[in-house]
């Protein structure tokens, strides 16, 4: 039996991933009495909520005194004040912020998640064993600082500059002064390189060298995703990590995979070494390691590592203390289930019964040969059989849809709580192992062409008789507590109707409900957020830029050139096709762009024959054009820039730009 759903009278509410109660077909129509239901008051659950949670706590065993030891031990230190602060006193990690979490589980919380965040939120500076350590809580990451022959060996330097900066002096105070002799990227995400700057600049007071190390195709993998895609990706990031909310019971508890995603400067400083794939055997500062390729399992570019000396197992993001994300809610490409399950097996047969401790990228460590040996072959069958068995039943022709109600959890996800969805959920990852295998459609041609959702929206409420009669459905459905259909319902309300009040208020309330049901913290806060904006109407940016100056100088210039071509709106030349040159002095590259009605398609390393313009700067001159921070007027004018060529046809090109919103909607049109 599904742990995930719960028997509320003739009402199925979902308690884990919340996000499928099923409710029999005859509970589906519309109540024909008791239309004036009353919306409950923001930030408080329905009796049906509260009861399915309620059902969490007799039905597993969350409150086990085992994963609280785990969790805090070997705590050394704490950071002594309350927040992390940027250079300008802004508060980039306000610790105190998750304190409410040390009481009971409230209704508004599945207590399941509630408990790992309580876990998860402990802090500090922890000692793994006599030479490895790890600055937990002040980030949505784990940093690991390795005792090295002559000084620390960094692994995974947070999200920040500011919060790495902190972690390190934290170690330094602690531990003792030493050189930085060695900096570690596991993989391709930023919450594990972005405060890379950070640990740079605390290194230079040393003055000594030491290797970067990353797994192979770091750097094009780490710009794909954070360049390209970017501001999508930032502007959902907002809600999967709840970025708006207040740290509160009926708000953001946690991420799942950490505490939260720290706010701050993210930076990229490039790797002096990318590891090929396979296994490979360095010694950085007189330790011994075993890097191990795990590349397209959690992220495209990973590796994992073994310290011998120690019998130490790194699992990098492979294999933590939750079930993680095959497809993110944030959005990304999607996960290989299978390569990801392999990967792990390959760990067990090269590691288990010889790895004494095993440590990751987030969460606290296992210690002890067996119980690393169950949490590794645990974690690797819990994607095969997400995998193996969303196959099966989709070969039987089962759609994307109903998989997650065909697909049961493993049978060990009772008892051990480092499986369960905290983060990625049952619901989306068996989805997202039907889109790795059949895309996006379901193979039924009704759903091939649909229209808009504005159009879909506007033909069911007429279809239903009215806005009326859609919201009476919603309303009955929510007293239910089938929030799912409600938020259906609601949800084509306000796209029919982006201005009714009343349907973007009840929507929000459907929103809260699936939050608080929600065992994965991404998802509980994306719903929350979700419905945080309707009640507002306000949203919150992606904070584009902040950051971006940092980031941007280590984007090598072909993939910048890239993600400048996705940027390009034809509409907006009106000449003949044209080719632009770009010349850059101080790294000696030479990129041609090809202008045309379609596209803006650029040749790195290729001479324009005959273009219509030669533009000629500084590489870090033009990272200062694209992000707007000089005006390209005043460069030409004392000559930083020089074009040879029509001046008119390069400020086409560049108000041809699209500068992408940071705020696009999500909840409404």
């Amino acid at each position: 039996m599904r742990l995930c759903m719960a028997l509320m009278g003739a009402t199925l509410i979902s308690v884990s991933g919340c996000e499928r109660p099923d409710v029999p077909d005859e509970e589906l129509e519309p109540a024909s009495v008791n239309t004036r239901i009353s919306r409950p008051l923001p930030g408080t659950a329905t009796e049906k909520t509260a009861a399915a949670n309620r059902l969490v706590s007799s039905t597993l065993d969350i409150a086990r005194e085992s994963d609280q030891v785990r969790a805090t031990r070997g705590l050394l230190a704490r950071l002594e004040s309350d927040a992390i602060l940027d250079s300008d006193g802004r508060i980039v990690w306000n610790i105190a912020s998750f304190d409410f979490l040390d009481t009971a589980p409230p209704d508004t919380a599945n207590p399941a998640l509630w408990r790992h965040m309580q876990l998860t939120a402990e802090h500090g500076l922890f000692e793994v064993l006599d030479g490895i350590y790890q600055v937990r809580g002040y980030d949505l990451a784990v940093m690991t600082v390795i005792h090295g022959k002559m000084g620390w060996i960094v692994v995974d330097p947070l999200t920040t500059i500011e919060t790495a900066t902190a972690a390190i002096e934290l170690v330094q105070s602690t531990l003792g002064k030493r050189p930085i002799t060695g900096l570690i990227y596991t993989h391709s995400h930023a919450d594990h390189f972005g405060g890379a700057e950070g640990i740079v600049e605390h290194a230079k007071q040393f003055g000594t060298e030491y290797p970067i190390v990353a797994p192979h195709k770091f750097t094009e993998e780490a710009v794909a995703e954070n360049l390209l895609a970017g501001a999508h990706m930032a502007r959902r990031s907002i809600l999967m990590y709840g970025s708006s909310l207040d740290t509160s019971p009926a708000g953001k508890v946690g991420s799942g995979l950490g505490p939260g995603l720290a706010s701050g400067t993210i930076s990229l400083v490039l790797p002096t070494e990318e590891l090929p794939p396979g296994i490979n055997d360095r010694v950085i500062d007189g330790v011994e390691f075993q890097f191990m390729d795990a590349a397209g399992t959690e992220a495209p570019s990973e590796f994992v590592f073994y310290l011998p000396e120690l019998k130490a197992l790194c699992t990098s993001e492979v294999v933590t203390g939750t079930f993680h994300n095959i497809l993110t809610i944030r959005g990304a490409r999607v996960r290989d289930a299978l390569v990801w399950s392999k990967s792990v097996d390959r760990i067990i047969q090269r590691y288990s019964g010889t790895a004494e401790v095993l440590f990751a990228s987030h969460h606290w460590p296992v210690w002890g040969t067996a119980q690393v040996s169950t949490h590794l072959r645990h974690h690797r069958d819990l994607y095969r059989k997400v995998h193996d068995q969303t196959l099966r039943f989709a070969n039987a022709g089962a759609t994307r849809d109903e998989l997650p109600s065909l697909v049961e959890e493993p049978s060990f996800a009772t008892k051990d709580l480092s499986v369960r969805g905290y983060y990625g959920s049952h619901t989306h990852n068996t989805k997202a192992v039907y889109q790795h295998y059949f895309g996006w459609w379901g193979g039924n041609p009704a759903t091939f062409d649909p229209h808009t959702p504005v159009e879909r929206a506007k033909r069911f409420v007429s279809a239903v008789g009215g806005e009326s009669s859609a919201l009476k459905e919603g309303k009955a459905a929510f007293s239910k507590g089938d929030y799912r259909w409600a938020t259906e319902v609601f949800g084509h309300v306000v796209f029919a109707n982006p201005e009714s009040t009343e349907a973007k208020l009840w929507l929000a309330s459907s929103f809260e409900q699936l939050g608080f049901l929600a065992e994965s913290g991404a998802t509980r806060n994306y719903y929350l957020s979700a419905a945080k904006e309707l009640r507002s109407s306000e949203r919150q940016g992606s904070r584009l830029g902040e950051g971006a100056e940092s980031f941007l100088k280590a984007v090598p210039t072909e993939a910048l050139f890239d993600a400048l071509a996705a940027r390009y709106d034809p509409t907006k030349i009106e000449s003949e096709p044209y080719t632009l040159q770009f010349k850059f002095t101080d790294t000696q590259e030479t990129v041609s762009v090809e202008i045309g009605p379609d596209t803006a398609f650029p040749r790195y390393g290729v001479p324009a024959i005959n273009p219509k313009a030669t533009f000629a700067t500084t590489r870090a001159l033009f990272n200062d054009l694209v992000l707007k921070k000089k005006s390209a007027l005043v460069l030409v004018v004392t000559g930083k820039i020089k074009i040879d060529g029509s001046r008119g046809a390069v400020t086409d090109f560049f108000d041809a730009l699209e500068e992408p919103p940071s705020d696009f909607a999500i909840a409404t049109p």
